[in-house]
């Protein structure tokens, strides 16, 4: 079933990802949540087995992921104003994935600042 399926999205709690299936299931999408079980029955495992994975079809992947990127909700500033984009000044933007190469960012994380990414042009910024 794995192999015809693409993960879309990851979610912390099952909850979140019952929303954005139910939206994509609304558009005809066939989807298919993985891991949403066990982290139901004991949610702070959730971090080590990478969260509640929303799959879809392989075939429906370039829809979902644009009816994805429509409702997700982006990152915003401490005021709950939206960040604006550097180089293209889109409002799309999400925390970036931490580049932990330094050993002492392995060991201390919370040392390391946080980094922002354009959903739209990919720009990394602080």
């Amino acid at each position: 079933m794995q192999d015809n399926h693409t993960i879309l999205a990851v979610f912390e709690y099952s909850t979140e990802a019952q929303v954005v299936k139910a939206k994509l299931e609304s558009e005809s999408i066939k989807t298919v949540l993985m891991d949403e079980k066990t982290i139901d029955s004991d949610p702070l495992i959730s971090q080590a087995i990478g969260g509640v994975k929303l799959l879809v079809h392989n075939n429906d992947l370039e829809k979902a992921a644009t009816i994805y990127n429509e409702i997700r909700e982006y990152t915003k500033d401490e005021n709950g104003n939206n960040i604006h984009c550097p180089k293209c000044n889109s409002t799309k933007i999400l925390v970036a994935d931490l580049q932990r190469k330094n050993i002492f960012f392995m060991l201390f994380p919370f040392f390391e600042s946080k980094k922002l990414i354009c959903n739209d042009c990919k720009t990394i910024f602080k």
